[in-house]
Order: structure tokens, then C-alpha cells, then sequence
């Protein structure tokens, strides 16, 4: 038995790193996946992965800091599949630069693609779930999210604003049966941080920071969202789940 058969599930940044990897898992386990990401290009070979092994996507080209696409990419899924059972909210920036050089441009770019699309996914979503009887939001915050991260003033608080805004839907939508949870990926490997991760002092860094004695990879960080997503964790609502190999153990 697949675990999200006859699901429908939006999927931002999905054209790469976690997004693809949650899309691909996704549609194996039986959902119709609505892929979406700033490069439409990109998402598009993703979509052509999944139907190639006989899953269902749909993709979209999608900038999830305008209001006006989330509407596109809610109506278009909506009148795809008929419902809306799931979404997750992936798509975000990093932003390695210390507080007082971060320019007023960079911080309000930080917050409207990690933060504010995370509101306008939840925004426009949670009205379709509140018609048809629930569903799951999965938010990807960050371990940055749970503690303070050096030298990323501003994605740190965007990361941990996002960890808050999925508790406070968590508690204003239990009673329409929509669960809010937020997944707090740690040093994962992709494309974004593949160039930290490759220089071998940057490595030993992240690896000192570890309770596992590796990095992570994105299809780790895709099986937990599954989980949240599933009907498995039908009584998880308004958590943070860390993904990262023990770092916030310490």
C-alpha cells in the first residue's frame, strides 16, 4: 500500500536539492504531485522523471513571493485533482552574511522567498483543506530555525519565524483537521551546498558539528516530510522535526 495514494500534494522548489527529492518520493508512494519552482526548466525534467516511472506530476513555473502565482499554482491544482491534501513549503534562499552587512535589499529578499511564501503557500492552501476535511503542511525551516547561527542574521530569522508561523497554524487549524509541522534539515548535501561541502576545511567543519559522523543527503530529508505528510503522524501536529545528525543534540 502506498502511503500517499490518491493524494494530491503541492511541492515548491521542487526543480532541485530537497524539492526534488520530496517530488520523487512523493509520486512514488501514489501522490499527484504539483512540482512547483522558479525555474521552470528544471521542474520539468523532474515532472518527466516522474512519469517516466509511472507516477503523476504536474509542473509549474512558480515565484513563491508573489501572491498572484500562489493563486495560479492553488486553482490550477485544485481544478487538476479536485482537492489538496498536502503541502510543503521548500523552496527558500540561504544568505551567508554577517547582520550589519546585510543590506535592507538582501534581508527583505531572505524574508519574502523563505518566510513570506511560506504565509501565502499557507494563505491560499488552508481554505481548499478547510473544504475538504484536512490535510498536512509541511514548513522547511532549518536547524537555524531552533538555534543561533553565525554570520546568517537574516536567515536565521526568517528560518525561525517560519518555525513559529507553522505553530501558531498548527493551533488555529487543528479543529478543520489540517496539521502544520515544520522539518529542520541540518548539513545536507545539494546543489546549494555543494560547494561548502566539497571544500574539505568547510567539511571538517560541518562534520565537527555532528553527533553522525557524515553529512546528510536531501532523499533523508524527503523521507521525513513523507512521514508528516502521511497519514502515519495523524496525531503530530505543531512540531519541529530536525533532520540533521545531531547537531541540536549538543
Amino acid at each position: 500500500m502506498t502511503r500517499l495514494a490518491n493524494k494530491t500534494a503541492i511541492i515548491t522548489g521542487a526543480g532541485s536539492g530537497m524539492g526534488r527529492e520530496e517530488a520523487l518520493l512523493f509520486a512514488k508512494e501514489g501522490a499527484n504531485v504539483i512540482a512547483t519552482d522558479i525555474n521552470e526548466a528544471a521542474v520539468q525534467a523532474v515532472v518527466q522523471e516522474i512519469e517516466a516511472a509511472g507516477g503523476k506530476a504536474t509542473g509549474l513555473a512558480h515565484n513563491v513571493a508573489s501572491e498572484e502565482d500562489w493563486i495560479r499554482v492553488v486553482q490550477t491544482a485544485a481544478e487538476t485533482y479536485g482537492n489538496i491534501d498536502v503541502l510543503v513549503n521548500n523552496a527558500g534562499i540561504s544568505l551567508a552574511v554577517g547582520l550589519l552587512d546585510t543590506t535592507i535589499e538582501q534581508w527583505n529578499k531572505v524574508m519574502s522567498i523563505n518566510l513570506t511564501s511560506t504565509f501565502l503557500g499557507m494563505k491560499y492552501v488552508i481554505p481548499v483543506m478547510q473544504q475538504n476535511n484536512g490535510g498536512s503542511i509541511v514548513n522547511i525551516s532549518s536547524i537555524a530555525g531552533l538555534t543561533g547561527s553565525s554570520g546568517a542574521g537574516a536567515y536565521t530569522a526568517s528560518k525561525g519565524a517560519v518555525r513559529m508561523l507553522t505553530k501558531a497554524a498548527a493551533v488555529d487549524f487543528g479543529k478543520d483537521h489540517i496539521r502544520v509541522n515544520s522539518v529542520h534539515p541540518g548539513f545536507i548535501e545539494t546543489p546549494m551546498s555543494a560547494e561548502h561541502i566539497q571544500n574539505k576545511q568547510m567539511l571538517q567543519w560541518f562534520l565537527s558539528q555532528t553527533a553522525l559522523p557524515r553529512v546528510g543527503q536531501a532523499s533523508e530529508v524527503a523521507q521525513a516530510v513523507l512521514f508528516l505528510a502521511s497519514d502515519e503522524s495523524a496525531y503530530v501536529t505543531g512540531v519541529e522535526l530536525p533532520v540533521d545528525g545531531g547537531v541540536t543534540a549538543k
